[in-house]
C-alpha cells in the first residue's frame, strides 16, 4: 500500500517532535521539512535524513499531507496556502487569532473535500478517554495546568498556549453551553497573560475553574472532577485517574478491638498508555487517507476557541483597568 506522504512546517520543539513521530510510522514517507531558519533545517537532515525547504510553497507536489507548526500568526496564512493546494492540515493550536480566520479555514478544507485537524493533543492523552466513561453529570470541574516560564512561545500567553487544552477537555466533558465568565490574572514575566484563572457557568448549572500558569516552579498538569456519588482525579502527565467513592462499611478487626468506618473507596482505573501525539497523528493520517471521520465536531472546535478568546479578551480588559 503506497504510503502516505507528509511535510511538517515549522521545525521548533513542537514541530521536530512532530517530526520524531511521523519518521517512525511505517505508513509514513517524510518527505521534506520547512524553515526559515537554516540551522533547523540542518538539525533535521543531519537526524532524520529529511530534506529542508525554506517556503511551503516547496513542498507543492511533494506532500500530501502537511503539520503545521510555525506560530500562530502565521497559522491561517500558511494553512490556507495550503489547503488551497489539496493539502491535508494539522494545524496546532490554537487554530488561529480570531474566529473569522478560523472558521474561514474550515470552510476552505469543507469546499476542497480536505481533513483540518486541529492539535488539541489532550484529547488523545488515554487518561482523558477514559475520563468520558467515568463522568456522566459532573457538578464542579477543576483543572490546573502551571509550570516555569519559558521564553519558548513567543506569540501567546498561558492562555492560547495551554489553558486552551483544558478548556477544550471540559468543554466536551459537560456539553453545555457557557452562561458566564469570570477572569483573573497576572502578567508576570512578559507582557503577556502569565497567570489566569477563568471561572465557567455553564447552563446546566455546572462550574468550572481553570487555572494556567507560567510561573509556577513545579510543573502540575491534573483535573478534578466531583459528582453527586464520586470525586475523579485525573493526571495529564501520569496518564492516572482515581476515583474516590463514598463508603459506609464499618470493620472491627477482633472482638474487642478498635472498631474504625472506611469513609471512602478509592479505585485506580486501568488507562492504556501511549504517545498522545503518536496516536493524534495516527488518527488524522487515517481521515487523510482512508477518509474516516474527525473525531471532533467542526462546531466544538470552534467553540473552544470562541471561549478562549472571550477569557483572554476578559483578561487584556482587567489589565487596562
Amino acid at each position: 500500500m503506497a504510503k502516505v506522504k507528509a511535510g511538517v512546517v515549522g521545525i521548533g520543539r513542537m514541530g521536530e517532535y512532530h517530526v520524531g513521530v511521523l519518521s517512525e510510522m511505517q505508513e509514513v514517507d517524510l518527505a521534506g521539512v520547512v524553515d526559515v531558519d537554516p540551522q533547523r533545517r540542518k538539525v533535521i537532515h543531519d537526524n532524520y535524513g529529511v530534506p529542508g525547504y525554506v517556503d511551503c510553497k516547496d513542498l507543492f507536489g511533494r506532500v500530501n499531507v502537511a503539520v503545521v507548526a510555525v506560530p500562530t500568526s502565521l497559522h491561517y496564512p500558511v494553512a490556507k496556502e495550503l489547503l488551497n493546494n489539496g493539502i491535508h492540515v494539522l494545524l496546532e493550536k490554537p487554530c488561529a487569532h480570531n474566529l473569522d480566520h478560523a472558521r474561514e479555514l474550515f470552510q476552505l478544507a469543507q469546499d476542497k473535500d480536505l481533513i483540518l485537524h486541529i492539535g488539541h493533543v489532550e484529547r488523545f492523552n488515554g487518561a482523558v478517554q477514559e475520563l468520558h466513561k467515568i463522568v456522566e453529570s459532573p457538578i464542579f470541574v477543576e483543572c490546573k495546568r502551571m509550570g516555569p516560564f519559558t521564553e519558548r512561545i513567543e506569540d501567546d500567553g498561558v492562555v492560547m498556549d495551554i489553558m486552551i487544552h483544558d478548556i477544550d477537555i471540559v468543554l466536551n466533558l459537560i456539553k453545555s453551553k457557557v452562561i458566564k465568565t469570570h477572569v483573573i490574572g497576572a502578567s508576570v514575566f512578559s507582557e503577556k497573560d502569565d497567570l489566569v484563572s477563568a471561572q465557567l457557568e455553564f447552563e446546566n448549572g455546572c462550574v468550572a475553574n481553570i487555572v494556567a500558569s507560567r510561573v509556577s516552579h513545579n510543573k502540575v498538569r491534573t483535573l478534578s472532577v466531583t459528582q453527586k456519588d464520586s470525586f475523579v482525579v485525573l493526571d495529564y502527565t501520569d496518564q492516572e485517574i482515581y476515583v474516590h467513592r463514598k463508603s459506609s462499611s464499618e470493620h472491627q478487626m477482633t472482638k474487642g478491638a478498635l472498631r474504625y468506618k472506611q469513609e471512602s473507596l478509592v479505585e485506580r482505573i486501568f488507562v492504556h498508555k501511549d504517545n498522545p501525539l503518536k496516536l493524534e497523528l495516527q488518527h488524522f493520517i487515517d481521515c487523510a487517507k482512508n477518509g474516516s471521520p474527525r473525531n471532533v465536531a467542526v462546531n466544538d472546535e470552534l467553540y473552544s476557541l470562541e471561549i478562549a478568546l472571550d477569557i483572554l479578551d476578559q483578561f487584556n480588559q482587567k489589565i487596562k483597568e
